[in-house]
């Protein structure tokens, strides 16, 4: 059934204030789970709200807690999001790197003790709307063994980028390093199918087609042993720079039960200007762009999702019965 963006994001924000969430914290973590649905996006969407609610009843995320800054320097901040739902941090951390890379160039924001931060190219999106460049990556509970192993000790371990064009809509893109999306494990369990080799590790760490044994084990990372190395990257990225947990200091978001995952993000944004300039910035990308799309079915990243978002934005969110059942019931 279709429903108003304002409807959906009030109901959401109903439940996260309902379950213990302040005004900050709610305000943020609606508008980032809502538009994710809208983008075309559901295992970042809706389906996570009860997730959150559990978080926030079992203790795991601390509803009133107030994003402060740690430590900074002119073109460097790192934040605390106090053990909070990661937007109103990230958030923070945006408006900091963007404010610094306007005076120097390029800035970077880190977040510690956070939780889940969705999408990554959510976060993005201010900064190319202000013309410059963004890159984020973060960590999660792990899920994929280092190459070689077999036990899982990164995340999934997202990364994303940002690039704005002049008049037309950014080049934004957006991955987890796993070869597929944990969710798809899910969806094959529940359907009672099988899954491709490649796609998961069981509990010994052999390679397995059954979900459940994925579930149980870890997830494969993509490109084998390159995609472990960028999950390395990522990993070090944001807990060596910030101090937050590692991927498998983390309990899974799965279940209500767990610590609190105390995890990782990094935001960097480039002001064009500061290097070769905008006008050589615009002729590169275009050129590029170009090139790209005069290849027969060439689709810029991130176009699906943000035509996905303006589509819902004006004729509303089709979320099933169930869904909305399940939420109006957290509030």
């Amino acid at each position: 059934m279709l429903h108003p963006f304002q409807e959906v994001l009030t109901l959401v924000h109903t439940a996260l204030v309902h379950n213990g969430a302040s005004e900050l914290q709610a305000q943020a973590t609606a508008l980032a789970l809502v538009t994710a649905q809208a983008s075309g996006m559901p295992s970042h969407g809706l389906s996570r709200v009860a997730m959150y609610v559990s978080h926030l009843r079992a203790g795991r995320v601390l509803g009133h807690a107030t994003p402060t800054l740690l430590h900074e320097r002119a073109a460097a901040v790192l934040i605390d999001a106090g053990n909070g739902f990661a937007f109103p941090a990230c958030q923070l951390a945006i408006e900091q790197a963007m404010a610094r890379a306007r005076g120097q160039g390029i800035a970077i924001a880190a977040v510690t003790n956070s939780h889940h931060f969705g999408m990554a190219a959510y976060h993005l999106d201010p900064v190319a709307q202000a013309g410059m460049v963004g890159i984020a990556c973060g960590n999660s509970p792990a899920a994929m063994p280092a190459a070689g192993g077999k036990r899982a000790i990164f995340g999934t371990n997202p990364i994303a980028a940002i690039f704005p064009r002049s008049g037309h809509p950014p080049v934004s893109v957006d991955l987890s390093l796993s070869e597929v999306a944990r969710g798809k494990l899910l969806v094959a369990a529940d359907k009672g199918e099988a899954i491709p080799l490649g796609w998961a590790l069981d509990p010994e760490g052999q390679p397995t087609t059954d979900p459940h044994q994925g579930l149980a084990g870890s997830m494969l990372a993509m490109g084998g042993t390159k995609g472990a190395m960028l999950a390395l990257v990522v990993e070090l990225l944001v807990t060596s720079l910030t101090g937050a947990h590692f991927g498998a200091e983390a309990d899974t978001f799965f279940k209500p039960e767990g610590n609190q995952p105390r995890l990782g993000q990094v935001f960097i944004v480039i002001d064009p200007g500061a290097l070769g300039g905008q006008e050589v910035y615009s002729e590169r990308v275009e050129a590029l762009v170009s090139a790209m799309l005069a290849d027969e079915g060439v689709r810029l990243p991130g176009q699906r999702r943000l035509q996905l978002l303006a589509a819902a934005r004006q004729a509303g969110l089709d979320v099933p019965a169930t869904t909305w059942d399940a939420i109006c019931a957290l509030c």
